[in-house]
Parts: C-alpha cells; structure tokens; sequence
C-alpha cells in the first residue's frame, strides 16, 4: 500500500501554494499513487495554479532573484500571482533591488568557497 502524505508535502512537490487549492486537496491525505497521477495528467485546478498562481514563496523567490528570507525582509508573507510577480519585476523596489544584491553576494560566495575546497 502507497503511503499517505500530508497536503502540505503534496503541494511542495507539485510546487503549487496549499491555500490556493481546492479544499479537497488541503483536507486529504494524499498517496504517492495519486501524486504521480497529478504530476502526468494535472487537473485543470492544478494547471491553473502552476501558471497563474497564487505562488509559493519558494517559487516567488525563485521567479524575482531572491532568499525566501530576503521575500520576509521585503514584506512578502503570502502567495502572489503570475500578475502580482510581474508587477515586481516590471517596477522593482528599493527592497527587491537590495535583496537581488544580496542574494547574488551569497551564491557568489558560496561558489567561491566550494572552488577552494574543490582546489584543497
């Protein structure tokens, strides 16, 4: 028998944000089964949230350069739609620019210690 999962891991792995779902979805556990069906032949719910959002922070974070933590520093506490996003990166904030830099500060500085110690 396939093990259950909490919606809330379900989600994480369809990349979709839970609040977002139908209440079917948020209510029931949820197998392995029935995830992989989703993933190969994903309800029109499902699609409609992949491309138009409400979005995950994960996936926000991902879509504007960010840290899930630089999202929080900005404000960022809820899912944002596709429309809410692009606004973001049309016009970006003072915050947005900042964390953009730091973000790039900390995956640059993770590069080069990972070059060091690949050299040791």
């Amino acid at each position: 028998m396939s093990q259950l999962m909490k919606p809330s891991t379900a989600a994480t792995k369809l990349g979709i944000y839970l609040p977002a779902a139908p209440i079917e979805f948020q209510n029931s556990p949820i197998t392995r089964d029935e995830l992989d069906a989703l993933r190969a032949d994903p309800p029109e719910w499902l699609a409609e949230l992949r491309r138009n959002g409400p979005f995950p922070k994960e996936v926000i974070a991902q879509k504007l350069g960010v840290s899930r933590s630089g999202l929080a520093r900005g404000g960022i506490t809820e899912g944002l739609t596709a429309d809410q996003v692009g606004e973001l990166m049309a016009n970006p904030p003072y915050w947005l620019q900042h964390e953009r830099d730091v973000y790039r500060e900390v995956v640059a500085e993770k590069a080069r210690l990972k070059a060091k110690a690949a050299e040791a």
